[in-house]
């Protein structure tokens, strides 16, 4: 998948379901109506994706306050995401997409084979992608700063009313 067939900002966001670490189901359908955050990093224990998640973590309610679902997503398994979350006590869930698909749907593969590109897409109530940060060699984290802003930005969007 290129950038240019992947959803973009304004496009509809890919539905999809994974396990989470506790082996749970999570459905995207089943939040529509509330903002959306999907954090893709490229693994467990990682050197830069442990600095992002934990700092997701110490920001964690400034993302709580906004009320939007905020879930990371890497190719590891449903054991590998239980254990990193409980090591350095993650209050988002993480999702296990194993074979990339996830991944591919959203266009967040990296220029290394094989690996998901450290990738923020923040989704409004309606489903639509609203914030797109995809950083194809993921050295450097996204900000928190950004994507909580992203997310009050993704909020304040309303339905077009008629005109009188």
């Amino acid at each position: 998948m290129t950038k240019e067939d992947s959803p973009q900002v304004g496009a509809p966001a890919p539905d999809f379901s994974l396990n989470d670490g506790n082996g749970k189901e999570w459905r995207f359908l089943d939040h529509r109506g509330k903002v959306v955050v999907l954090l893709f990093y490229p693994g467990d224990e990682t050197p830069i994706c442990t600095r992002q998640m934990c700092s997701v973590r110490d920001r964690w309610e400034d993302y709580a306050t906004t009320g939007a679902e905020v879930v990371g997503i890497s190719t590891d398994s449903v054991e590998s995401h239980r254990k990193f979350a409980e090591h350095h006590e993650l209050p988002l869930r993480l999702l296990s997409d194993v074979t990339g698909e996830v991944a591919n749907l959203y266009g967040a593969r990296s220029l290394i084979p094989g690996k998901v590109a450290r990738s923020v897409f923040v989704i409004d109530a309606k489903g639509i992608i609203r914030y797109r940060d995809v950083r194809r060699l993921g050295l450097i984290r996204p900000k928190d700063d950004a994507v909580i802003s992203a997310i009050h930005e993704a909020q304040k969007i309303r339905p077009r009313t008629g005109s009188r």
